[in-house]
């Protein structure tokens, strides 16, 4: 499909960037062995960005064994020196920023103007916190907790640690993978999506130029199924960390568990967004918009349910509709876009089944529809509003993963708030009201791992991100994080040089 409209030459030169293959492993890129190709395609254009093959089980176990003979060295690092390289690596993050913002941009159809203001700052600054991080890897004081013994606890890296990204922010949830894991002295491989492999593979490029030694950051790109399952059930691999959809979480859970793996799942999202009577009306439709729109609705913590008190309910419906039909739809490098494509024409028209299914137990109050003109060969949907949905609908339980959001009323607060808790999912949530007790017993009783008060969306490096309930479990950024990469251990120390013996004469008599 072209779209002579959005042209995609010279927004990114892949094809010679990645001229020697998709998958990188021990410093330097290579092609796949699977004997199949895949295409990054523009999801504004439908244009084809760069062809590559496919990596295979035989591309794992190389990236496996590359990260498994560089954990010695790189584990054995001091804090100081793996801080010091990623130091060195947010340094050449920051020099190459148009770059990375530009690839975001052509294999997600995000605009440009995002990519530039949060994608690659939120990556570089997680760098530069994590390069903090690497020198507080901290254990618990030593003591003489039983007779003449010293304790203490040291924590140590894991290990091999296999990682699967997503597609809806190939660059950060790369960061949020690759920085912890290594900044906590383990070693890598990565798969991200077949889709959005570009920044991925521009990341661990510049964490080579920075110093840091070859093998410690692997990406393969490959399926899920042949290179995703291979990774997650590799017997040297010592714990995996996925984000996507629940149900694949699932299978990734079943696969990991036939090696006892240490697990981190951040899994789907269907954030609850509460309006109190008392909230201030125009900065929350201000904030649906923002927060249901964010990477075109595809994003684990968009607000998706909007619960309003029946007061303001008209009113919010009204003034969120009208602010959604002035979001500009168009070509992601433009500068007047706010609003690109989905990930592709697969994903556009399952979010389109969920809506037109959707009309006929409920009132659609604005979009619905994909646009036509110039963005017509494009994954474009227009932001669309679902007002009167039953709290037991499809469009209220499941995840759309698109730029839709579906408002109900609630009466009382404790109906508006056991609402937000029904559905299997507890990411993120956020309440609205200016009344600091009411905002005080959200945080309390919302189920889910972020709740934000009068705001929707923003995060940061210093706090974690992850989820309740089928959401998942563990933290991404943060110490928190920091902290899932480390095991564990208990030394003990005999400061008398005769316990031993005392202990065998109790258990055993003299002899």
């Amino acid at each position: 499909m072209h779209n002579p409209g959005i042209a995609t030459p010279d927004r990114f030169p892949a094809e010679e960037r990645f001229a020697m293959g998709a998958q990188y492993i021990a410093g330097r890129l290579s092609r796949g062995t699977s004997g199949r190709t895949h295409a990054v395609v523009d999801p504004a254009s439908g244009e084809e960005v760069l062809t590559y093959e496919l990596a295979g089980p035989a591309d794992v176990d190389r990236a496996v064994a590359a990260a498994r003979a560089a954990f010695p060295g790189w584990a054995g690092a001091t804090p100081g020196e793996r801080s010091d390289a990623l130091h060195r690596f947010a340094a050449v993050l920051a020099d190459r920023a148009e770059d990375f913002a530009r690839a975001e941009s052509l294999q997600c159809g995000k605009p440009l103007k995002l990519t530039r203001e949060f994608d690659v700052p939120g990556t570089i600054d997680n760098t530069s916190f994590f390069a903090g991080a690497a020198r507080h890897l901290q254990g618990q004081s030593a003591g003489e907790y039983s007779g003449d013994h010293t304790s203490y606890v040291r924590r140590e890296p894991i290990g091999v640690v296999g990682s699967i990204a997503p597609w809806n922010y190939p660059l950060q949830m790369a960061a949020w993978k690759i920085l912890p894991a290594i900044a906590a002295g383990n070693t890598i491989v990565l798969k991200p999506a077949e889709l959005t492999p570009l920044t991925s593979l521009l990341f661990a490029q510049a964490a080579t130029d920075a110093g840091i030694p070859d093998g410690v950051i692997n990406i393969v790109t490959g399926t899920g199924r042949e290179a995703g399952e291979h990774l997650v059930g590799h017997p040297d691999v010592a714990m995996t960390s996925f984000t996507g959809s629940t149900a694949v979480g699932k299978r990734v859970a079943e696969v990991a568990t036939a090696t006892v793996k240490r697990l981190h799942l951040e899994l789907g999202g269907k954030a609850p967004f509460v309006v109190f009577d008392d909230a201030d009306l125009e900065a929350a439709a201000h904030g649906a918009v923002a927060g249901s729109l964010i990477n075109t609705g595809q994003d684990c913590t968009a607000a998706t349910r909007a619960y309003v008190q029946r007061p303001l309910y008209e009113a919010f419906v009204e003034r969120t509709a009208a602010l959604m039909e002035t979001v500009r739809l168009g070509d992601p490098f433009a500068a007047g876009t706010d609003l690109g494509p989905l990930i592709s024409h697969v994903q556009r028209d399952r979010v389109a089944g969920f809506v037109d299914r959707a009309r006929g137990y409920a009132r659609v109050v604005t979009g619905g529809e994909a646009p036509g003109g110039e963005l017509a060969e494009g994954a474009y949907y227009r932001p669309t509003l679902i007002a009167d949905a039953a709290q037991d609908s499809e469009v209220v339980q499941s995840e759309i993963f698109g730029p839709v959001l579906v408002v109900l009323p609630f009466d009382t607060d404790d109906e508006g708030l056991a609402l937000a808790n029904d559905t299997p999912y507890g990411l993120a949530a956020s309440a609205w009201s200016r009344d600091v007790y009411r905002a005080n017993r959200a945080t309390r009783e919302i189920k889910a791992g972020c709740v934000w008060i009068n705001d929707h969306i923003p995060i940061i490096s210093e706090m974690p991100h992850g989820g309740y309930k089928s959401s998942g479990y563990g933290k991404d950024m943060s110490a928190y994080s920091f902290e899932e990469y480390t095991q564990i251990k208990h030394v003990m120390f005999d400061n008398t040089a005769v316990a031993a013996k005392d202990w065998h004469r109790t258990v055993f008599g003299d002899r």
